[in-house]
């Protein structure tokens, strides 16, 4: 079980600059202590994860928010490669993308992702599913134990 009391690691894999900042500003007015990390396409995603290169020293996160429409390396592609590691298998994944396109959430529910959820336009109830997977992850959910 993941300690409670720690603040959450979360990874975003996101490449628009906005919603970088709107995830940031949404993590900064939650109630619960996190740490943010940012990587930009799907290709530094894995070698975060992996601890490969500039991100040797990088952290477990305890959660990875995964957007699909990524450059290099599509968000598809990077789940497909964590379920494939017996070493990041068990990290859930949220997939936080502005695609509603059922191909996309019947791929990426196969590819077993622990959730979907389609950006909202609307700025507050962005900032509001922000937190509420964070809630959620933190304080309802059991992780398995940090390696």
């Amino acid at each position: 079980m993941t300690d409670k009391g720690r603040p959450i690691e979360m990874l975003l894999v996101e490449d628009n600059e906005a919603d970088i900042r709107l995830t940031q500003i949404a993590l900064q007015q939650a109630k619960l202590e996190n740490r943010l990390h940012v990587v930009r396409d799907g290709e530094q995603a894995l070698a975060f994860l992996r601890r490969e290169g500039e991100f040797k020293d990088a952290v477990r996160p305890d959660l990875i928010l995964l957007d699909l429409n990524l450059p290099r390396v599509n968000g598809s592609e990077v789940l497909k490669e964590i379920r494939g590691d017996s070493n990041l298998e068990n990290l859930p994944v949220v997939i936080l993308t502005t695609s509603e396109a059922e191909k996309d959430i019947f791929e990426s529910y196969e590819l077993h992702a622990n959730c979907y959820i389609t950006k909202p336009v609307d700025l507050r109830k962005f900032m509001g599913v922000v937190e509420m997977i964070e809630d959620f992850w933190k304080r309802v959910s059991s992780q398995p134990p940090k390696e």
